[in-house]
């Protein structure tokens, strides 16, 4: 790749350990090669968060191209669950069962990384850096092979009360959440940022099914209830759904959404970017495509990668920045194993990063594991929607 930064940032990743000490494979490992795993909704109602396994696979044809990690290349199986979890423990199964994977990475999704986390535990098989921030994979007492990357919901949830009550005199509250784990993570964690307030100031609260047709009836009902506030949980269809009804009902409260909702190509484009202005949620990681980051390096290491090794998928796309950085994640782990790439070895590594500064996420923003602590991000940035850009409001806060 002349000329390309990308190459800079896997230098580390090709070179081969210069110590004598003795090779140690698990599954999944030997000196010639590293097998990978992991599932995503390719197709189904969330198929747009497909995007992370797009870029999961790119970035890793760019590293084998450049020589693999420490000599060895690497195959990635990415196998579509259609965000069905009965298919995810299919596709599960194969990949520990008859493919020997090393460990899976990056998958999408709450209630299909649910779906296989005992399984996985049991098997002692690597579960890391999945793309969901549901509370139930940060206990590493009952689960230690399993370890989420996105910033948990439950803090999210609370910081974004916590804007509501410093923003609005007089809030009352509506509730719309996706009814499973990550739907109730979100809604759990804001009811907690209002505190003993949460009963008296939401006066609508509702739940959708994430294959339902249509989010209409909730929104109009949410409206009828006289919110001024009105805050959604869910994932991007839905997402897309009620901004667009929210704007069609000429209804103008303060609008809430979680960061999984807030993709500007994977949502607000769909709901209309004009019927999306004044929204409010959180940001983890930089906006390539933003000119605020036009002179940061690790955003032109982005979009040189990008324009040289993505075949599928808008590299626009928030899923797309999301695969980028859990790949590197799971890069720089098997970097750190050298030739003991056995699955003990890698959990040891992936819960002991100190502040790691990893390439995307905002100023300020770092990834800490302990073995006690899989937390990992537990800072975020309030973001306003504004002609057409996210734009930061304040500075990077807590949630816990």
């Amino acid at each position: 790749m002349p000329g390309s930064m990308f190459r800079a940032v896997l230098a580390m990743l090709v070179v081969a350990s210069s110590t004598a000490s003795a090779q140690q494979y698990d599954p999944g490992a030997s000196a010639a090669e590293i097998k990978l795993g992991q599932t995503m909704p390719f197709s189904g109602p969330v198929s747009v968060a497909g995007a992370v396994g797009h870029a999961s696979l790119a970035y890793f044809a760019a590293v084998n191209k450049a020589g693999g990690i420490n000599g060895r290349q690497v195959k990635l199986l990415s196998l579509d669950d259609g965000y069905i979890p009965p298919k995810t423990v299919e596709a599960t199964r194969r990949l520990v069962e008859d493919e020997n994977i090393l460990m899976i990475y990056g998958s999408v999704g709450t209630p299909t990384n649910a779906a296989v986390e005992r399984y996985l535990n049991l098997k002692q098989v690597p579960q890391l850096f999945i793309t969901t921030g549901a509370s139930r994979f940060r206990d590493p007492k009952a689960f230690p092979w399993t370890m989420a990357f996105l910033p948990g919901y439950i803090a999210e949830g609370r910081a974004m009360a916590r804007y509501v009550l410093g923003t609005v005199a007089a809030p009352r509250i509506a509730v719309l959440y996706q009814n499973d784990d990550l739907g109730k993570d979100f809604r759990a964690g804001f009811r907690a940022g209002l505190g003993d307030k949460a009963d008296s100031l939401i006066v609508s609260e509702q739940t959708f099914e994430v294959a339902d047709p249509t989010v209409d009836s909730q929104v109009a009902a949410a409206q009828a209830s006289g919110a001024n506030v009105f805050y959604f949980a869910g994932t991007q269809k839905a997402g897309a759904e009620q901004i667009r009804k929210r704007h069609d009902l000429g209804w103008t409260p303060l609008h809430l959404v979680c960061s999984i909702a807030s993709g500007v190509e994977g949502v607000l484009k769909p709901a209309g970017l004009v019927n999306a202005e004044g929204l409010i949620s959180t940001a983890y990681a930089k906006d390539p495509f933003d000119p605020t980051w036009a002179d940061d390096a690790d955003v032109k290491t982005f979009l040189d990668w990008a324009k040289q090794n993505l075949t599928q998928g808008n590299p626009r796309d928030t899923g797309i920045v999301g695969g980028y950085i859990v790949s590197w994640l799971a890069a720089y782990v098997l970097e750190k194993a050298g030739s003991t790439l056995t699955r003990e070895n890698i959990r040891n590594i992936a819960t002991h990063l100190d502040h790691l500064r990893v390439p995307l996420l905002l100023p300020g923003i770092t990834m800490t594991t302990t073995p006690t602590d899989y937390s990992g991000i537990n800072r975020f940035q309030i973001q306003r929607f504004e002609s057409g850009r996210w734009v930061p409001v304040g500075k990077a806060i807590s949630g816990e």
